[in-house]
């Protein structure tokens, strides 16, 4: 199966290119931007050198769909898909944080309280917590925004803001957005027999100063997802969740020494991983939406890309 990982269009109107670690963002008369989800997969801020199957496609399709099913609490960036790793939407200026809310004690978070960390970017942490045990609430634990090859670091509400690196009334609102959010997201997930475990949301602002939610919501990359069916009887035996996540990435690459450090070498990835990383990714995609996934041609996807934004750009 091929992938979609390293590739330059020129579309018509367009004015601005950026690369992230996933997606790559062209900027068409200034106003509005086509975002392409790549089939790169990236952990530990360090994007991996192979591909994963379908991937852009799960992530798009994934993001569209719960775009529209959270709309009613906060707008967002999507207009339009014109391709099945393509979104088009409004242009914004985007707020340098992520933030990530955490209704349970597991990946980054867990790995600090392990090590005898009882707060994570200012919020403390409750003594007694065992790995993937629920939180009494949600907390949310902002990280900053960095550019590809730096390393996000966690920081506090008060730093962000005495930083200026948003706004108090900025921030007080996309913390409203982000504890709505994850309640919709995790209402969603259990009506799936899933358990929203944490996830991210990025905002950014319109022209008109209005906020919107980019980027992406709920995916596998951006959340983290337990089966719900066996949760407590794993945590009383003390037995690992079963996850639709991302997490068994970081976990394969930890177990082979790898977590993004310096002079740490990313481990042989073959290509039975490579096709399980893709199966993995297809089956959250049908567990969590219900809908079937149907792959898209895998046959010069460039081409495809290239004809379906031109087709769209001359109608828009």
């Amino acid at each position: 199966m091929l992938s979609l990982t390293d590739y330059h269009f020129n579309f018509s109107g367009q004015t601005n290119f950026y690369r992230g670690k996933v997606r790559d963002v062209y900027t068409l008369k200034n106003n509005f931007i086509l975002m392409i989800a790549s089939d790169r997969l990236s952990a530990f801020d360090v994007v991996l050198p192979k591909g994963i199957p379908y991937k852009g496609q799960v992530l798009n399709e994934m993001a569209k769909y719960f775009f529209d099913k959270t709309s009613d609490i906060v707008p967002n960036w999507h207009i339009s898909s014109p391709d099945p790793v393509v979104t088009f939407g409004h242009k914004a200026e985007p707020f340098k944080v992520e933030m990530v809310i955490r209704g349970f004690l597991s990946g980054h978070a867990s790995r600090l309280y392990l090590n005898g960390e009882r707060s994570i970017s200012g919020v403390p942490m409750p003594d007694g917590l065992r790995t993937d045990d629920e939180f009494p609430e949600p907390i949310i634990t902002p990280t900053t925004k960095e550019s590809i090859g730096a390393h996000d670091q966690d920081i506090s509400r008060a730093k962000l803001i005495s930083k200026g690196i948003i706004s108090k009334d900025d921030y007080e609102q996309i913390e409203e957005y982000t504890k709505k959010l994850f309640r919709r997201g995790q209402k969603m997930a259990e009506e799936r027999g899933l358990i929203l475990v944490d996830t991210k949301y990025e905002f950014g602002k319109l022209n008109d100063g209005s906020i919107v939610l980019i980027d992406e919501i709920h995916t596998p990359d951006s959340s983290r997802y337990f089966i719900k069916d066996g949760y407590q009887e794993r945590q009383d035996k003390g037995l690992p969740q079963k996850q639709l996540s991302k997490e068994f990435v970081r976990q394969f690459l930890i177990s082979k020494g790898f977590q993004g450090m310096k002079g740490q070498k990313i481990p042989d990835l073959n290509e039975d991983w490579i096709n399980s990383v893709s199966r993995r990714y297809i089956e959250l995609y049908e567990r969590l939406t219900g809908i079937p996934f149907l792959p898209a041609s895998s046959e010069n996807i460039p081409t495809r890309i290239q004809e379906n934004i031109e087709k769209f750009i001359s109608n828009f």
